[in-house]
């Protein structure tokens, strides 16, 4: 079992910048995949950003490349993702994801993943 554990959101003016954490425990597996997905109010749940295990591999959506990094910390099974210029499009819960199974590529569907944390409210104002 694995659990993970988001921190880092807010309310933030438009351009601003946010960073998020992702804490994993229990059994944790340092050296797989993780990934940050978003689900705004009406939508459905997308993927921002993933990281294969080595983090060599990374993903990024359009709408944020440029923007946003993802990155990780395998001695601390710390997942981060940095946003800058935010938009008030942001606007969403984002969740951290991880794979048991899984650690070549940054994965990028739902269904990939494992576990997943409680999500973080990101809020932009325009």
């Amino acid at each position: 079992q694995v659990q993970l554990v988001e921190s880092g959101g807010g309310l933030v003016q438009s351009g601003g910048s946010l960073r998020l954490s992702c804490a994993a425990s229990g059994r944790t597996y340092s050296s797989y995949s993780m990934g940050w997905f978003r689900q705004a109010p009406g939508k459905e749940r997308e993927v921002v950003a993933a990281i294969s295990g080595s983090g060599y591999n990374t993903y990024y959506a359009d709408s944020v490349k440029g923007r946003f990094s993802i990155s990780r910390d395998n001695a601390k099974n710390t997942v981060y993702l940095q946003m800058n210029s935010l938009k008030p499009v942001d606007t969403a819960v984002y969740y951290c994801a991880a794979t048991v199974t899984r650690r070549i590529r940054a994965y990028t569907l739902p269904n990939d993943y494992d576990y997943w944390g409680q999500g973080t409210q990101v809020t932009v104002s325009s």
